[in-house]
């Protein structure tokens, strides 16, 4: 097999030569070269594309965020971030994620050449697991397409703050942050409630859930033990922590708890999608997309034998293949759907009152 061809983009020397070098302890990596500053290596690397980039933020004459965008609209190539300013929840991670990244190495402000050389095992797998990422750019988000918050739509969550009947569980990780963001604002405000596991660490998932509140017709928020399910809410598990459905009467609420990692995951989506199928059964959606390995895939399958509806996104939408691919090899999937097709479907069914198969 040919080697992984990798670019880096840093504004430090220093960086630039010991990432090269623990690059180079792979005989599967190959350094194609480096650059200073995203100008230089946009010049650099037309016609010569690599593999993998890995980038810096803070950059001269363009940062690195910008620099992400730029490649994902015109050539969407696995850009792993890199950078000192990319710490856990800070918005430039969140930013960077939103814009496509596949995955976040944080440097620290001191003591940088210690921590590379010390996690060069951990890079050169982040490198593995981007080259493996099928990259793409989404499709734009149009006017008509994206509902915002009005003084209507709160109006409707005001009438709906009851526990939703029906329940909408999505589980997804590599990949993830862009599907989700796609599939959430195409949401109106009127769908059951919405339970989610986004594999990310911990301290991401509040910024990441404020993000998406603020770009949707839904309430997003990081949920928080006792949460009560409501239509028009989208509840995303903590970095860190598990997240179950529960019944407390006859209302459906969340349970955020410690444990020990399932599928080496913390969230993990088999944890979720294994109690919506105990305490919602044929009441409950299952949606799983883009992510690597299995994690979600036998959960998928116990919500399809509850007679939930279950979804899968399709190999040529998601940036990872792996769970989807899983669940469906497992018999779990009802249907497999772009993720363009995703958001019209489920809006679709719950119209139609289609919970259960026939």
């Amino acid at each position: 097999m040919n080697p992984i061809r990798v670019f880096i983009v840093d504004d430090s020397a220093v960086v630039r030569q010991i990432l090269q070098a623990a690059l180079d302890q792979d005989p599967g990596i190959q350094v194609q070269g480096t650059a200073r500053d995203p100008l230089f290596a946009w010049q650099r690397i037309q016609g010569h594309w690599p593999d993998v980039l890995i980038v810096d933020i803070e950059m001269p004459r363009m940062d690195g965020i910008s620099f992400l965008r730029k490649i994902m609209a015109e050539y969407p190539l696995p850009v792993l971030i890199c950078s000192s300013l990319a710490e856990s929840g800070s918005q430039f991670a969140i930013d960077a994620l939103a814009a496509g990244a596949v995955q976040i190495i944080t440097k620290p402000q001191c003591g940088v050449r210690e921590f590379l050389q010390k996690d060069a095992p951990a890079i050169i797998q982040a490198v593995k697991i981007a080259a493996r990422a099928r990259v793409r750019a989404l499709p734009q988000a149009s006017a008509a397409a994206t509902p915002v918050k009005t003084a209507a739509s709160s109006g409707l969550q005001l009438l709906a703050q009851r526990s939703t009947e029906k329940v909408i569980a999505i589980g997804t990780s590599t990949g993830g942050t862009q599907a989700l963001e796609f599939v959430l604002r195409r949401l109106p405000a009127t769908l059951p409630g919405l339970v989610i596991v986004q594999h990310m660490p911990e301290k991401f998932t509040a910024a990441f859930a404020a993000r998406l509140n603020s770009i949707s017709a839904l309430e997003v928020r990081e949920a928080q033990d006792g949460d009560r399910v409501l239509s028009g809410r989208a509840l995303i598990a903590p970095g860190g922590k598990h997240m179950r459905l529960a019944r407390s009467g006859a209302q459906f609420i969340v349970q955020v708890f410690d444990g020990p990692l399932v599928k080496h995951h913390r969230p993990s989506v088999d944890v979720l999608f294994r109690s919506v199928a105990e305490v919602a059964g044929r009441n409950a959606w299952g949606v799983i997309m883009t992510g690597m390995g299995d994690d979600g895939a036998q959960g998928l399958a116990t919500m399809h034998q509850a007679g939930g509806h279950t979804l899968a996104q399709d190999e040529n939408s998601c940036v990872v293949f792996g769970m989807p691919k899983e669940a469906i090899r497992l018999g779990g999937v009802d249907e497999i759907l772009s993720l363009e097709q995703i958001p019209q479907r489920l809006q679709q069914l719950i119209g139609a009152g289609y919970g259960a198969r026939s």
